[in-house]
């Protein structure tokens, strides 16, 4: 006859068997999981790779700056260095004009000294002395007076210039009055005084004065008439030789 063994039933055992066997379970994947993400986390982290280097582009905008005010400081020296030359060339037209005003006033004093029996008496209407300018209307002109014997007494009178041309085809005297209105450098008296002992220049010393002929005009003469009181009148022509 068999026998039959009887065993003691724990509910509490049991459960937690079956507790430790679903624990078992559900941690496998879990370790599996947490094992991924230590692997993940030791890895380096690899950066993000850098943009290209490239060359850093030119800036136009200085190099035209730069450029501008050399080209300005160029400039700058090159009108430095004109005016300098102008007013060199000033001076030296000044220094040659008082050259030629000395050298006309010479020559007037010794050729009346060494012949004056030669000559007429008294005064002596020397040159008219004519200079062209940058306008080809406009000229500057000087008058140059002495006298010729031994009175010592001062000459004093007046002279009137006119220039003869042509206007249009057609004869026309112009008063030097009317060519000199509202010029910088004109004679402020007409008829022109004067008074001298043996010689003049007019206007004095370095200076000129001004004229301009109307547009159209040919002037062909000078004439020239001096008054002195007590005498009779001076006459004397000059040719218009235009200066180049």
């Amino acid at each position: 006859m068999a026998s039959w063994e009887v065993r003691p039933s724990d509910p509490r055992r049991e459960r937690r068997r079956r507790f430790a066997i679903f624990a078992l379970l559900l941690g496998l994947p879990l370790a599996f999981y947490a094992g991924m993400r230590y692997q993940q986390q030791l890895a380096p982290v690899a950066e993000p790779p850098a943009p290209p280097v490239t060359a850093a582009a030119p800036a136009p905008a200085n190099d035209e700056l730069e450029e501008l005010r050399q080209r300005l400081a160029v400039l700058s020296n090159s009108a430095n260095v004109s005016q300098q030359a102008n007013e060199k060339s000033r001076l030296t037209i000044k220094l040659l004009e008082e050259q030629i005003y000395q050298q006309q006033q010479d020559l007037a004093f010794y050729q009346g000294v060494l012949a004056p029996e030669q000559r007429h008496q008294g005064l002596q209407i020397k040159a008219f002395e004519l200079q062209g300018t940058e306008n080809p209307q406009r000229f500057r002109y000087k008058i140059l007076l002495s006298r010729i014997g031994k009175d010592a007494a001062p000459l004093a009178g007046q002279l009137e210039v006119s220039i003869q041309g042509t206007q249009d085809g057609k004869p026309l005297t112009l008063p030097l009055a009317s060519l000199a209105e509202h010029l910088p450098n004109a004679l402020s008296e007409q008829p022109i005084p004067f008074a001298f002992k043996h010689f003049q220049a007019i206007p004095a010393a370095d200076q000129f004065a001004e004229l301009q002929l109307p547009s159209g005009f040919e002037p062909k003469q000078i004439k020239v008439r001096a008054q002195v009181k007590g005498d009779k009148p001076l006459l004397h022509s000059f040719n218009w030789n235009k200066p180049e």
